[in-house]
This record gives structure tokens, C-alpha cells and sequence, in this order.
């Protein structure tokens, strides 16, 4: 009789949630267009309303699925939201990278708490063994105590290392050790497969602006831009580079050369081409930044690329000295953008074997030829 009594009760409960959550359906599909308010947003409570209990009841019953993290790799995840992003897209955002395994459950989370204001736009630091609460959590004081760090294209290895240094507490050395064995961080960037042995991460410290915790070391920055080249530098990219017979260390050798020798956005495909085309041809690239490079800081002037350059210079015996030496350098000689990587990959399709600055709109453009005869011709109009 007792055990009757029993199931009979576990019936009604069951029944009860049933139509709690037939009627809730209705409150339910009114809530879910409040669920994709933009984060920061304001708009009215649904405190005490019919459609906040349901959203409780159904909380209480996920309770299980809430306190359970979407995996057990512990490595740092770098989450980025934008300015407008609804809670909608952050939630998929999230499930879609792993972090969490339900994206209505992290908006019903974040709705009934009022965390939904709280969330702003940003870059956080969150990993797969958290749980919903603490992601949500996390998302309210990840832009809490950070540094905003801006890395310009076209840098080589150490004004990295500086600019980051100016910008943050982290030294320039830290920075430096951190990226000058470029094999270490092989295992985890499958991209560096290319590094030759010795080789550095200059290249691939990819040009943005970073947000980065007060208390983050300087493996943790490193980290920071090599996810961002793997996100920017797609499997489509590096693909793209083997259809040309390209490895990917080779694209962004010469898109670091392109980087330095461009000056006009416009310019950048037409550059590329013409390195393009001396490599086909067997010809050596004489490209100055190469020197400049090999030539290292200039304490005269305070610079770490010497302007301009003599004969004596261009004489200097380095494997970067692409006057000296054919092909491309060992490695890369600064850290390009992506509009430089683009513009190797998809070269203007020229004849063009020479360029030189155009001396008199002194603009930044350049004078582009096809022969010896012409690029010559171009030099007499500077004299």
C-alpha cells in the first residue's frame, strides 16, 4: 500500500512539472527574445514573473548540467566578445569553441542571475574544465586589473619585446626568452611545423591590440598572439601556400619582407609580385629591409632599421643580405599583418621585376618595370 502511495506521488510531481512546463512554454517563447537583449544592455526585471519562476524550475531540474564543465583540458582559451554582441551569440560562441555544452542553458544561466548587464566586450582568459557559473563568473570580472596591448605590423622580434615591456609590467627580456626558442612551442601551434631548428617566433607574433591580466607572464602574451596568428592564418591559408609550392614559413618570410617595403596599402600585391617573380626567375631579391636586418640596431639612430643605406652596407655578409645571397632569408625579418600574408597569396598577376620609391611625389608609392632598362630609366629620373 505504501509503495502505491508512493508511486502515485511520484506521478503527481511528474505530472505537475508537466504542466508547469506546458504553460511555461508559451511564457517560455515570450522569454526567449529577452534571452538575446545585447550584453550591457538595460532594459525591465522579470523579477516575480510567471516566466522568471519557470525559468528557476527549469535551472533547478539542469542543476546537474550546470555544475558539469565541457571537458578536462586545462589549457587557457583566449574568448573574445565584441561591442553589440547579444547573449545569443556570446552563448554560441561559447558552446561552438568548446567551452561550454549548451548554449540555452548559459542564456537561461546569465537571464535569471542578471548577469546579462555585467558581461562586456572584451578578451578573456577561460578554459573547458569551468563550469557554466564560473564562465559566467568569469565574464563579469575578466576585464577587471587588465593592460591594453598594442602591437603594430611590421616589428621585428625585440620592438615586440619592447613595445610589449612599455605597455605592461612584463620586461623586454622576459619576452625575449620566451620567443626566442620558436621549436618549444611546436606541440601546441601546429603551424610552426615549418621552423627550422633555431629558429625564433619572429613572424608569427601576430599585429593587434590585446587586452592582458595585470598578472599575466610573459609565456602567457606569447600565447596570446600565436592563437591569434592560428585564428587570422587559417588551414584555407596555409593551403592556399602549399598550391603555390610555398611552405608556410616561406609566405610569411617574404610577407615580412612585403610588410617592410610597402607603404601604400594598394601596393602591397604588386610588391609581392615582384618578389614572386624573381624567385621564378632565379634571381636574387635584393630587398633593403633584408640588410637592414642583417645589419641589427643602429645606436646613432635609435633605430633598429637603418635609413638609408650605403654600399658598404649592402656588402654586409649575413644569409639575410638578399643583395649577397638568392632566395628567400632563413626566416622572417619582422612580424607581418595579415593584409601582407594576403597579398603573397594572392599577388597581382605582373611582369614586374623591379620597383623603387617614386622620388617625386615622395608618397610612398613606388616606380614598378619590367626590364633592367627601364628600372634604370626610372633611377635617372631621381638623379
Amino acid at each position: 500500500m505504501a509503495r502505491k502511495r508512493s508511486r502515485r506521488s511520484i506521478w503527481r510531481w511528474l505530472v505537475a512539472i508537466g504542466v508547469v512546463l506546458f504553460f511555461g512554454g508559451t511564457i517560455g517563447a515570450a522569454l526567449v527574445p529577452r534571452l538575446n537583449r545585447p550584453v550591457s544592455s538595460s532594459g525591465p526585471e522579470l523579477s516575480g514573473s510567471p516566466a522568471d519562476w519557470v525559468l528557476g524550475l527549469y535551472l533547478f531540474l539542469r542543476r546537474n548540467d550546470l555544475e558539469r564543465p565541457a571537458g578536462t583540458d586545462a589549457t587557457p582559451v583566449t574568448f573574445s566578445i565584441h561591442p553589440g554582441q547579444s547573449v545569443l551569440e556570446v552563448a554560441q560562441a561559447l558552446e561552438e569553441a568548446g567551452l561550454i555544452r549548451d548554449a540555452f542553458l548559459f542564456r537561461a544561466y546569465v537571464r535569471y542571475h542578471r548577469l546579462d548587464r555585467e558581461i562586456e566586450a572584451g578578451e578573456y582568459t577561460l578554459n573547458k574544465t569551468m563550469t557554466i557559473p564560473q564562465i559566467a563568473k568569469a565574464l563579469r570580472s575578466g576585464r577587471q586589473a587588465e593592460w591594453t596591448v598594442r602591437v603594430r605590423e611590421g616589428l621585428r622580434l625585440e620592438e615586440v619585446a619592447e613595445a610589449i615591456a612599455t605597455q605592461t609590467h612584463l620586461s623586454a627580456r622576459a619576452i625575449l626568452e620566451a620567443a626566442r626558442d620558436g621549436l618549444r612551442w611546436r606541440r601546441d601551434f601546429p603551424f610552426l611545423a615549418d621552423l627550422p631548428p633555431g629558429a625564433t617566433l619572429e613572424g608569427y607574433l601576430f599585429p593587434d591590440t590585446y587586452r592582458l591580466a595585470r598578472d599575466a607572464t610573459a609565456e602567457a602574451m606569447i600565447r596570446r598572439l600565436l592563437e591569434n596568428f592560428g585564428r587570422k592564418v587559417t588551414l584555407e591559408k596555409i593551403a592556399a601556400a602549399r598550391a603555390r609550392g610555398l611552405s608556410l614559413h616561406q609566405v610569411i618570410t617574404l610577407a615580412s619582407i612585403v610588410e617592410r617595403e610597402a607603404v601604400l596599402p594598394e601596393e602591397r600585391p604588386l610588391i609581392a609580385s615582384v618578389y614572386l617573380n624573381r624567385l621564378t626567375a632565379g634571381m636574387k631579391l635584393d630587398a633593403d629591409p633584408t640588410v637592414q636586418y642583417a645589419l641589427g640596431y643602429q645606436p646613432d639612430q635609435k633605430t633598429w632599421w637603418k635609413s638609408p643605406l650605403t654600399l658598404e652596407d649592402l656588402q654586409v655578409d649575413s644569409p639575410y643580405n638578399t643583395y649577397r645571397y638568392p632566395g628567400l632569408p632563413p626566416g622572417p625579418i619582422a612580424n607581418p599583418g595579415l593584409a601582407s600574408i594576403e597579398a603573397v597569396l594572392n599577388p597581382a598577376e605582373t611582369d614586374y621585376l623591379y620597383f623603387m620609391a617614386d622620388c617625386i611625389k615622395k608618397d610612398g608609392s613606388h616606380w614598378f618595370a619590367r626590364t633592367h632598362e627601364e628600372h634604370l630609366r626610372n633611377f635617372r629620373r631621381c638623379q
